[in-house]
């Protein structure tokens, strides 16, 4: 759950908690792009969608920018691809519940699939397949070591690491979507997950772009001597992360800046040196929050920041980047962040999921039928 607990609005209303996204190839069909979205941390095995919210994937064409501190061009919105999933109200008898993934262009509708939740087939038409349901929640990590790294000063994971929670479920809703019939054309794209609140005028609760922004990078507040008292994510997550207004970029730009030296500082050397205006190399590839995945390289395992890391070194990129279901993201953003790919890895101790996603439709494991208990503040 690397999105959870991402500000106070994530406890006011859980059905929009996103707890993580993954956007990768789907295996063995390039161009064809997986994207699965969770939300809902600790739901019961029985859980059901809101029918009040949209659960939203956007996807826009990149172009890598060179020279550019964010280094990626992202297209203009008349490039999106937008794909909308909302649910309909759980039938009171036997807990029934359909839902529909529509697909569309530059904001002009193209295909719609619709399924049975917790149906493991889900439903699929010309280009498009979703599902939708509780599963085991796939997010591997010692969250306990990470607080604990980004309030005292000193790296500490330890072996073994620890699972928070492990067995716990989520609500997944699980896409994959045809890019080559939709683009027309190769190369890499950006995505964002967003939970909307339905309506007149539909209301962003969250948004995801990379695992952990929001908390481990984003959240700290006590190292930023600009805004040290300011809760800040809830403003971050109700952004486009596609267009940023300019009304907190300030105070976005000096929290990334206190925070990532605090992350580079942690091995007690420097990798990162801020520049002559006190910025840090990369704080603003961070602030474009977007998952950067090519599907028409292979699927693998432990490609996430490979194409942000190929466009900062200057080279090509040679894997999908994005992130699968079983990439062991944490240890490497920590590396990155820490002695920017340089030195030892960064490990807290947790390479695996307890439950291995696999490699076919709807690839996350099955709910856990008896799932340990919320703790009563989560």
């Amino acid at each position: 759950m690397s999105h959870h607990n991402s500000g106070p609005r994530a406890h006011q209303l859980p059905e929009a908690d996103i707890t993580d996204m993954y956007a990768f190839t789907v295996p063995q069909s390039l161009g064809r792009l997986g994207l699965v979205l969770n939300l809902v941390p600790w739901t019961p095995p029985d859980g059901r969608f809101s029918d009040a919210l949209i659960y939203r994937f956007r996807i826009r064409p990149i172009t890598v920018a060179t020279g550019e501190p964010a280094l990626f061009a992202v297209a203009d919105v008349d490039a999106e691809i937008t794909i909308d999933c909302t649910f309909t109200e759980v039938d009171e008898a036997g807990g029934a519940q359909t839902g529909s993934c529509t697909a569309s262009v530059g904001g002009r509708s193209v295909r719609t699939v619709t399924f049975d939740v917790d149906d493991e087939a889900g439903g699929a038409v010309d280009g498009l397949r979703a599902f939708g349901g509780p599963r085991w929640d796939p997010f591997f990590s010692d969250a306990a070591a990470l607080v604990k790294t980004t309030s005292t000063g000193t790296l500490a994971f330890t072996d073994p690491g620890t699972i928070l929670g492990d067995g716990k479920n989520v609500m997944s809703i699980v896409v994959e979507v045809d890019l080559e019939s939709l683009l027309g054309g190769q190369g890499s794209v950006a995505v964002v997950g967003e939970s909307v609140i339905d309506g007149k005028i539909p209301v962003r609760w969250e948004h995801f772009g990379r695992p952990e922004f929001e908390n481990a990078i984003l959240g700290m507040k006590n190292y930023d001597a600009v805004n040290r008292d300011l809760e800040i994510r809830d403003l971050f997550n109700a952004e486009d992360a596609f267009d940023l207004g300019p009304d907190y970029l300030g105070a976005y730009h000096a929290r990334l800046n206190a925070n990532l030296s605090y992350w580079d500082g942690l091995d007690g050397s420097v990798d990162w040196p801020l520049d002559a205006q006190g910025n840090h190399p990369l704080a603003a590839m961070m602030l474009a929050d977007h998952m950067i995945v090519d599907p028409w390289k292979p699927f693998g395992d432990n490609t996430f920041l490979e194409i942000e890391r190929a466009a900062r070194e200057g080279r090509p990129h040679e894997t999908m980047g994005g992130r699968s279901l079983n990439d062991d993201c944490m240890d490497t953003l920590y590396t990155y962040l820490v002695n920017a790919a340089k030195g030892p890895r960064i490990s807290d101790h947790v390479d695996v999921p307890t439950k291995l996603a696999s490699r076919t439709f709807p690839y996350l494991a099955p709910a856990n039928t008896n799932p340990p208990e919320a703790p009563g503040h989560h």
